[in-house]
């Protein structure tokens, strides 16, 4: 019996029957990769909006870039460096960077998503590596890529997410390129929640289980989650410091696994002095703001979008 079905917004329920929860292996990884979603086109976007796949050197050999631009603007824009999803095992910036049209679109914006070495193939911090080479490569590179790097942050939905704050986190402590913000989505933060005594029983029932979890975690860190020693760059929930952080916006939804830790990471940098933004979806699991006609997700999509406006001024 479900232990949360009675508490998901009914607007919702449509991508619960899209993309039933399925449970990653060794075994199951390869067909999970190629299994192709399907995500409705906006015209006026697709047209308005190029994009352009680059090759840029990196720690472990050239990596690909796609870089998104409304199309005839010939000033330096503000760019946001995108880094998708899926559970630092899956997903890629070719499959995902199309869908972000409409955003560059209505923010007159640039987009450069970085399509960084997945897990177990490549364990962290390799996949943080590639994402600092895409950010020095932005940074460098100014005249090419027509951003401008005073107005430039980092995005990133799940294991996009986390990676983005584990992105900040080097940033930072590299005190190389500057980040004007940092942008989570539903970010996977900590390792520990996958083995947390006290699970929150009405979270994590729904597209990203624990299963998938800790299968996730384990093919990023090469070890247990939970074990010592892990690096925050890998896992961002283990830095001990937050000062200095750009600022910073985190939504989650309420039954989402990640709901707790991304909480608990807004109130951490609060704490520190970072201004920050945290919004929490009642009724919303895990990627539920790919639901286009629910009220709940036309509200993330509208939060997620101000705020963007407001960070690439």
């Amino acid at each position: 019996m479900s232990a949360s079905r009675h508490l998901v917004d009914p607007e919702l329920a449509p991508l619960l029957e899209l993309f039933p929860t399925t449970l990653l292996s060794d075994a199951s990884l390869a067909e999970a990769r190629a299994r192709k979603l399907e995500f409705p086109i906006d015209p006026e976007a697709d047209a308005a909006v190029s994009m352009e796949r680059h090759t840029i050197p990196g720690p472990g050999g050239e990596i690909a870039v796609y870089s998104l631009r409304p199309n005839a603007v010939s000033a330096r824009l503000g760019c946001i460096l995108h880094i998708h999803g899926g559970g630092y095992v899956m997903g890629s910036a070719e499959t995902m960077a199309p869908l972000r049209k409409p955003l560059v679109q209505a923010l007159g914006c640039a987009m450069v998503s970085v399509e960084y070495r997945l897990a177990p193939e490549t364990a962290a911090p390799g996949a943080v590596e590639d994402c600092y080479a895409a950010l020095a490569w932005l940074n460098d590179n100014p005249g090419v890529t027509g951003v401008d790097p005073a107005r430039l942050g980092v995005m990133g939905e799940s294991a996009g997410g986390g990676l983005a704050a584990a992105l900040a986190l080097f940033a930072r402590d590299r005190a190389e390129y500057p980040l004007a913000f940092q942008h989570l989505i539903y970010p996977m933060l900590d390792d520990r929640t996958s083995v947390r005594p006290d699970p929150d029983p009405h979270a994590g029932e729904f597209i990203w289980p624990h299963h998938n979890n800790l299968f996730g975690w384990r093919a990023l860190l090469g070890v247990e989650p939970g074990s010592e020693g892990v690096s925050p760059y890998a896992a961002p929930a283990r830095a001990e410091n937050l000062a200095g952080l750009p600022p910073t916006f985190i939504s989650t939804g309420a039954l989402d696994l990640f709901a707790d830790e991304d909480v608990d990471y807004a109130r951490r940098l609060v704490r520190a002095g970072v201004p920050t933004e945290l919004h929490v979806y009642p009724g919303a699991f895990h990627a539920f703001d790919f639901v286009p006609t629910a009220d709940v997700a036309f509200r993330a999509r509208r939060d997620s979008r101000d705020a963007l406006a407001r960070a690439l001024r």
